[in-house]
């Protein structure tokens, strides 16, 4: 597969042997019963993954609030992934990223309007949505990453897979970056296929499609990213991202996410030159960070810049000890996800008809 990223650490591979076992038990007691799955009589969506790392969960719930929000009033139920709170939360524009996360904290301030809360309980937090005065109007659910929570069964699941790191050439954690077994995509409804380059031919589309084994009642769209105007996080500058090769502008490209390679080469379509500086996945920065970013821009010849993710600039717009220099030169890059092979409208039908279908009473499903 072209531009694959997929690492497998075979020393590990007898652990992964004991990880599986551990996941198939679970999953048997779920598939039988024994452990519940509760569904509901409002639609739910879920946006998940079985990888470790960014398959670009965050872009594509985004795609569904703005398909779905202009008719619906639509809610985004997340875990909160490195919060400082505990319990269920719901959000409002002046809360912090410590209240509620990265993630979530981003998708509220864009869609000010949409209902974000968090919650590790999902159940719980489905029905404090539904049942709350200040929410029970919400007529759509998505669910931020929860595959794996199956204690509930969404209407709608939807499976990402990394088109640079296929489902069928990795292995279960730790040897690899899957946290359950490539036989679980069954439970999905929607297979996209992520990140995927602008240029696959037919061949490539009918190898993925042959690779992921899709079933007859599951539907399979390819997604790519798209890049906006760059705007500067503090200060009202843009910058198009096809002018940094004209300048022959030095690039820092400054992360914390899942997967910065991605990025890395994405941006490399339009820059020459980029130093990658990266952090771990929702990582928050400190004041040695900042010190630390200082010194990596200041590294670089002039013309530079630091371009940075939307999820990055949420937990840099706070952060203490940055330099003036550092604050002028910082620009974030805008994403959303297109679907590929003119299936645009075939997608947005296959949600807005589950949608539509599914709109009644809330409450919990017998």
């Amino acid at each position: 597969m072209e531009g694959d990223l997929t690492q497998i650490r075979r020393w590990l591979l007898p652990l992964s042997w004991f990880y599986g076992l551990a996941v198939d038990i679970r999953n048997a007691l779920f598939d039988m019963g024994v452990l519940p799955s509760v569904s509901y009589d409002i639609p739910i969506i879920n946006v998940g993954n079985i990888t470790v790392g960014g398959t670009g969960k965050t872009p594509h719930v985004e795609y569904l609030i703005r398909l779905l929000s202009g008719r619906y009033r639509v809610a985004v139920l997340s875990r909160g992934y490195k919060r400082k709170t505990s319990g269920y939360l719901l959000s409002s524009v002046a809360s912090t990223i410590e209240e509620i996360g990265d993630e979530p904290w981003q998708i509220k301030q864009k869609y000010p309007d949409v209902y974000v809360a968090v919650d590790a309980n999902r159940r719980r937090g489905i029905e404090r949505l539904m049942t709350d005065e200040a929410t029970k109007d919400v007529e759509v659910i998505l669910l931020d990453d929860a595959y794996q929570h199956r204690y509930v069964k969404p209407g709608h699941n939807i499976l990402l897979v990394d088109y640079h790191r296929i489902i069928s050439d990795d292995r279960l954690l730790p040897a690899g970056c899957l946290r359950e077994r490539p036989s679980s995509s069954r439970r999905a409804t929607t297979v996209i296929v992520t990140k995927c380059p602008g240029h696959i031919t037919a061949m490539g589309f009918r190898v993925i499609l042959s690779a992921l084994h899709i079933r007859p009642y599951q539907q399979l769209f390819f997604s790519t990213f798209a890049y906006g105007t760059m705007r500067q996080l503090w200060g009202n500058g843009s910058l198009d991202p096809e002018a940094l090769r004209k300048e022959n502008t030095h690039v820092l490209l400054l992360t914390g996410i899942g997967n910065p390679r991605q990025m890395e080469q994405d941006m490399r379509r339009f820059v020459q030159h980029i130093t990658p500086l990266s952090f771990p996945d929702h990582h928050y920065y400190t004041k040695r960070d900042a010190d630390t970013i200082h010194q990596a821009l200041l590294a670089l010849p002039k013309p530079h810049i630091i371009v940075t993710t939307e999820k990055d600039a949420a937990r840099l717009l706070h952060l203490q000890g940055l330099s003036e220099e550092v604050k002028r030169c910082t620009y974030v890059l805008p994403i959303e996800i297109r679907i590929m092979r003119d299936e645009k409208d075939k997608f947005d039908k296959t949600i807005t008809s589950y949608v539509q279908e599914n709109t009644s009473n809330s409450g919990v499903a017998p």
